[in-house]
């Protein structure tokens, strides 16, 4: 049966599948029915498991190495080090499964929320569901940019035509239709009447029954077509794994120098051995890239709160280097529900402050309320919204359709009445280059009109008559006139203004006789005002040095008047349209790209071309889009950004970023949280390499210098355990810090040790490993300390050194009183947590014993506190002199 659903008339079709085309299937139809067929996905590769994140953390080189060792300390009779060793290795993979694990939840929750979705009917109501959840014998609806969910046999089409070109391979759209097709033998792409999984509606509308789901469809059946995703690693995970190779060989080299020293000082082979391995393990930062990869993870979980989903990681790091925000006007900058204040006919018009009682308004003027009514009319059946109760200009459709129905529905018009007496027969779909829908219906006496609506420009251009008074004559050059200034001041006033036509229809008219010698009936204006959180956000996106674009297709003046109500408009700044833009060679592009603040009465080809001139002009581009035409600029853009709700699923897949709430202020939200996100990662490769370096120079010197060991392999071992997990971690969810969206973007190939954060980590490093070496050869000289007790010493002051080193990490050019010790409650948790291992290892006999510690005194914790605090000391007093000169600057700048 597969093969022959095209050989079936519809209701064949419908009675097999037991469905119903208006209704469609009950939920308690769907739910057994995807019992017994499954899910509507293709297989794809098999989730990794909770065991499986487990046993990859013994599989590690290092890992491995230690494990040997553990081996080798346990034939030599060692047996306090093998157990010792054995633990650090549970204890390290238990961390390293939490962190691969989260990652692992943070993805699947990222892919849930991306997930493709599909517009059903059940039980005679419409529902947005997850395409998944599809099943044989659901009537779902498609329009232009959707992906098809699943194979499905066309019941109803209007002016369809599909791209087809991820199945067949053929470039151009597939023009489809309901009738039946005999041929038992046709090709999937001669099957015009079929529409299959993983295409894309091009152009017009349609209502279909499926057929087929998951491995049962034609994608199905050829998956080699479909190939998995490939999670690609970001530009900062690839700089970072390259700079690990080059960090592992240098740390071979000096833990060959340390060894090599050492043996030919007479220290014994296994320890040496047992040594280079543990000084291998803490030099080489091996959760470098597990860490940064955490970090993003939990970044993009921050976002998607935020209602910015991540499609694509390298658009976290992008995002903070953002130049330029191309913004849509409508449901980003504004709020996205447009209310009909304004209508306009020939010799009146009326005005409501809240766009509700038109029905009062329009009995108030009686002389008109036949030409009103007329426009409202056709402003209702020229639409393919669906009003959600009575609750305002809410349900399913475009907010502009809403808007009109709502207000049609406020004028006393009975809008199911309506749909019921005025039967469509035809339909020209709305697209953004022709700014116009048309349709055609027949009335209760059987006469056919057709009903058109779109901005003026369009629409008056086919009009040759208007309707006046209750009479139709031909459209004068003053009347054309006169409605235009009309329309110019509606527009001055942020309306939006569309103009309503329709002209009666012979019974053997052909299509493009729709939209030709209109009478024109009126104009309705609308208003969808700014966000107030947009305005603000404007203002933050400013400060931090990102310039907002407005694209939209609307009127000039409509854009300007949201533009100067936002204070993205300045003195100097140019308005530009479509129209205007068509005669701008690419030079003039260029040289005015820097003064255009507004494009208004554009196409997608413009927003492409625009975007493309701002990359030419070195900017970084963030790019708004919905429709499926918008696709282009959107995946042109260094980041594409599709709207979450009105989006259509073509703009969803060519994007990096999906809003889920359409708005603005999201995108720079969004803009912040990556700078946020590369300021953490900077922060802990800060931190880690500091104390990487510190622990190799330790060794590295005392070998050069001729002194012990001061610390053995358990104890390198134990301070890679309590200093590089936690620490670590809790820098990657530190807060903002203040003032992150008061600098200016950084450049996009910016090394990740610019602005000095090399130079930052080798000097503290430096400090690091000297402090440490300094206070273990104090204690062995000066102070004829033992050597366990000197390298208890020498290792309290090296966790403690990292430990510090942890709060001065959380800001490049601030210390950790300025920002507020406990501003990263996490970050002080960790040190804690740190604090009390390192104590425990000191203090308790059964550790002490295997780590080959002794009880430190009150002196010689202060030695040691002195020996790893004095630069947080020194940061303190600092902090405290400044603050006074600081505070008095700032409230002179605020005065």
């Amino acid at each position: 049966m597969a093969n022959s659903w095209h050989m079936l008339t519809t209701n064949e079709v419908l009675f097999q599948l037991h469905s119903d085309e208006q209704s469609g299937l009950s939920p308690e139809q769907a739910e057994a029915r995807l019992l017994e067929v499954g899910l509507n996905a293709l297989q794809g590769r098999a989730k990794i498991t909770p065991w499986k994140i487990l046993w990859q953390q013994f599989t590690d080189f290092m890992v491995l190495v230690l494990l040997a060792a553990t081996v080798i300390s346990f034939l030599l009779g060692e047996m306090g080090d093998a157990i010792t060793i054995v633990a650090i290795v549970m204890m390290n993979a238990i961390l390293g499964f939490a962190q691969e694990y989260r990652a692992e939840q943070s993805v699947a929750a990222l892919k849930a929320l991306t997930a493709p979705q599909a517009k059903v009917i059940r039980q005679g109501r419409r529902r947005l569901i997850e395409a998944a959840m599809l099943v044989p014998g659901d009537v779902v609806e498609c329009e232009a940019g959707d992906r098809v969910p699943a194979d499905a046999r066309i019941l109803y089409e209007v002016g369809l035509e599909v791209n087809e070109s991820a199945l067949t391979g053929e470039s151009s759209a597939v023009r489809k239709r309901a009738d039946v097709l005999p041929d038992p033998d046709l090709a999937v792409g001669d099957r015009r009447n079929l529409l299959f999984m993983g295409t894309t509606i091009n152009r017009g509308r349609v209502r279909a029954l499926v057929v087929e789901t998951g491995m049962n469809t034609e994608m199905g059946t050829i998956a080699h077509l479909i190939r998995e995703a490939v999670e690609d690693q970001t530009p900062l995970q690839r700089r970072l794994a390259q700079l690990g190779k080059i960090l592992v060989i240098l740390s071979i080299l000096i833990v060959a120098v340390v060894v090599i020293t050492g043996l030919f000082r007479g220290e014994p082979l296994y320890q040496m051995f047992l040594t280079g391995v543990s000084l291998a393990v803490a030099a080489i930062p091996e959760g470098l890239p597990a860490i940064v990869t955490v970090a993003l993870a939990l970044g993009v979980q921050r976002m998607i709160r935020a209602h910015a989903v991540i499609r694509r990681l390298p658009a976290v790091e992008t995002l903070g280097c953002t130049t330029v925000i191309c913004s849509d006007k409508t449901g980003t900058l504004t709020k996205n529900q447009m209310t009909v204040t304004e209508l306009w006919v020939q010799a009146d018009h009326l005005v409501s402050v809240d766009g509700t009682r038109w029905k009062d308004h329009i009995d108030e003027h009686p002389q008109t309320k036949e030409a009103l009514t007329h426009l409202l009319t056709g402003a209702a059946l020229c639409n393919n919204g669906v009003l959600a109760g009575t609750g305002g200009p809410q349900g399913q459709g475009d907010p502009t359709e809403l808007a009109l129905l709502w207000a049609a529905s406020e004028a006393g018009l009975n809008l199911e009445e309506l749909a019921r007496q005025y039967h469509r027969v035809g339909e020209i779909p709305f697209e953004s280059e022709r700014q116009r829908m048309a349709v055609s219906v027949l009335n209760p006496k059987n006469q056919a009109f057709s009903y058109v609506k779109g901005s003026w420009e369009s629409v008056s251009r086919r009009c040759a008559w208007i309707q006046t008074e209750g009479k139709v004559e031909p459209m004068t050059l003053g009347q054309q006139r006169q409605v235009r200034e009309r329309q110019e001041e509606m527009a001055a006033r942020a309306l939006r203004v569309l103009a309503i036509a329709y002209r009666p229809l012979s019974a053997r008219a052909q299509p493009d006789e729709m939209e030709s010698d209109l009478v024109f009936l009126g104009l309705i204006g609308m208003i969808d005002p700014p966000r107030p959180e947009a305005i603000r956000a404007m203002a933050d996106a400013k400060r931090a040095g990102v310039r907002t674009v407005m694209i939209t297709g609307d009127h000039p003046k409509t854009a300007r008047a949201i533009a100067e109500a936002m204070g993205m408009f300045e003195k100097g700044d140019l308005i530009v349209t479509g129209s205007e833009l068509d005669h701008w060679s690419d030079d003039e592009l260029q040289a005015n790209i820097g003064r255009v603040r507004v494009y208004a009465r554009v196409s997608p080809p413009h927003k492409l071309r625009v975007v493309r001139a701002f990359k030419t002009a070195g900017e970084v581009v963030a790019m708004t889009g919905d429709g499926v035409n918008d696709a282009p600029a959107v995946k042109e853009a260094d980041i594409g950004i599709a709207m979450g709700l009105s989006g259509t699923d073509v703009t969803k897949e060519a994007s990096a970023m999906i809003l889920s709430d359409d708005n603005y202020a999201t995108i720079v939200q969004a803009v912040k949280e990556g700078r946020a996100i590369y300021d953490n990662i900077r922060k802990f490769i800060r931190y880690l390499l500091s104390c990487n370096v510190g622990e190799v120079l330790v060794m590295f010197l005392a070998a050069f210098m001729g002194l012990p060991l001061p610390l053995l392999p358990i104890q390198i071992l134990l301070i890679n355990l309590v200093t590089d997990g936690l620490p670590a971690l809790a820098l990657g969810v530190d807060p903002a810090v203040p003032g992150l969206m008061d600098r200016p973007p950084r450049p996009p190939q910016e090394s990740i040790f610019a602005r000095g954060l090399g130079t930052k980590i080798a000097f503290r490093g430096i400090l690091i490993g000297v402090s440490t070496l300094v206070v273990f050869a104090w204690a062995i000289g000066p102070l004829a300390l033992g050597l366990r007790e000197a390298r208890t010493l020498a290792l309290a002051t090296l966790v403690m050194s990292q430990l510090f080193h942890v709060f001065d990490a959380r800001s490049e050019d601030r210390n950790f009183m300025e920002i507020g010790l406990f501003s990263n409650p996490w970050a002080v948790l960790a040190v804690l947590s740190s604090i009390a291992m390192l104590v425990a290892v000191i203090y308790l006999p059964v550790l002490t014993d295997l780590f080959k510690t002794s009880p430190l005194s009150g002196r010689d914790w202060m030695i040691v506190v002195f020996a790893s605090g004095f630069v947080q000391l020194g940061a303190v007093l600092r902090s405290l002199v400044s603050r006074p000169r600081r505070d008095q600057h700032e409230i002179k700048a605020f005065r």
